[in-house]
């Protein structure tokens, strides 16, 4: 398949649904036109049923005009990867081409393959530690690594389970667990070398850019000893490769309930303290919202009058909305394992996302 999303595809994907997308829906973030909503594949189970699932709602997603397709290595033990490459097939056989689409995964946590294995410690040994591909001294918190060697050898399964030869972003999943172990001084230095490795698959074709995609790391207070700071990351990047480096991208929780990358001044830069959003937006580095429901726990039982305030017709919904209209976020990331699921959340391409004014005044009101 063709390598990675392009300006010209995505246009004339966002162009398919002219007068059923709401304005607003499609944003365009360095060349690329992308839809607000995207579709996650975190949670289910690792079997046969949740992998046909998947596929049917990667599917019906973009048929229905969300473009950004989200997932990770680890997610149900490298299935999601290969049911979002059994979509791509089908939608190839539609005459929907890769480079409208905008394809994005992770590495860092250790996963088996397909099922869970019998003995873990003899799994990972025979997989990993005796091919010399990651040893254990490398591995923080029992489950994480960022090695060069270790993501070179992730990235590469990850583009063998979807099926392509390049995905448009490719994130270090969660480089904050190696904060329970190591110091700053030791982080630092091994996210410089995953950096350098990221940079050269750029430079191959594998990646068209990369970033971090976090839980807790920038939604921490200003001081915290897990705290990410922006800036420094990007400082990071240039070091290795100057201006002209890739990384643009971050992850991280945005919804009702954690409004930190919207509302918590904890970056510096420029001698400024800002929220995480406003920070991404001085430094140029788009941002994607993960667990735009939290799991779900949002769909339901909202307040009446933030109910009310936000509109639409259900709590589930008004979650969606909340995430998709923080300003300076480009796309929230919806789990959705089910075609009717990914029909359910394709109401919202018809609707416009909240004003800024609007979007402000939810906390006014709260």
């Amino acid at each position: 398949m063709p390598h990675l999303a392009t300006p010209h595809a995505t246009r004339e994907y966002a162009a398919r649904f002219e007068g059923k997308a709401a304005p607003g829906h499609f944003r365009a973030r360095n060349g690329l036109t992308l839809s607000s909503l995207g579709i996650g594949t975190y949670l289910g189970q690792p079997d046969a049923a949740t992998d046909r699932g998947y596929t049917d709602s990667v599917v019906e997603a973009v048929l229905g005009g969300i473009n950004v397709i989200d997932s990770a290595i680890n997610y149900r033990l490298q299935r999601s990867e290969r049911s979002i490459g059994a979509a791509l097939v089908g939608l190839a056989a539609r005459g929907l081409a890769r480079e409208a689409l905008f394809l994005c995964t992770k590495g860092g946590f250790l996963t088996p393959d397909g099922d869970p294995p019998g003995n873990t410690r003899e799994y990972f040994s025979r997989e990993y530690f005796d091919k010399g591909i990651l040893q254990p001294a490398e591995i923080s918190g029992g489950c994480h690594a960022m090695t060069p060697r270790y993501l070179q050898d992730q990235l590469g399964r990850s583009l063998r389970n979807l099926g392509v030869e390049g995905v448009d972003v490719y994130y270090v999943h969660n480089p904050e667990t190696q904060l329970e172990e190591v110091s700053p001084e030791e982080f630092r230095k091994r996210l410089r070398a995953a950096f350098e490795f990221l940079e050269g698959a750029a430079a191959a074709g594998k990646i068209g850019a990369y970033g971090l995609a976090t839980w807790n790391g920038f939604r921490q207070p200003a001081g915290s000893p897990g705290l990410h700071s922006l800036a420094d990351v990007a400082a990071v990047a240039r070091e290795v490769a100057g201006d002209a480096h890739h990384f643009g991208y971050v992850q991280l929780p945005v919804n009702l309930m954690m409004p930190e990358a919207v509302v918590l001044p904890n970056q510096l830069v420029n001698g400024r303290e800002l929220p995480l959003l406003a920070a991404a937006a001085e430094l140029g580095v788009t941002v994607m919202a993960s667990a735009p429901t939290l799991q779900g726990r949002l769909g339901r039982g909202l307040p009446p009058a933030l109910a009310a305030n936000i509109g639409l017709e259900n709590d589930f919904e008004r979650a969606l909305q909340f995430a998709r209209s923080a300003p300076g976020l480009t796309t929230a990331l919806v789990g959705m394992s089910r075609a009717p699921h990914a029909r359910a959340n394709l109401r919202l391409v018809g609707e416009a996302p909240l004003s800024g004014e609007k979007f402000w005044s939810l906390f006014r009101e709260e």
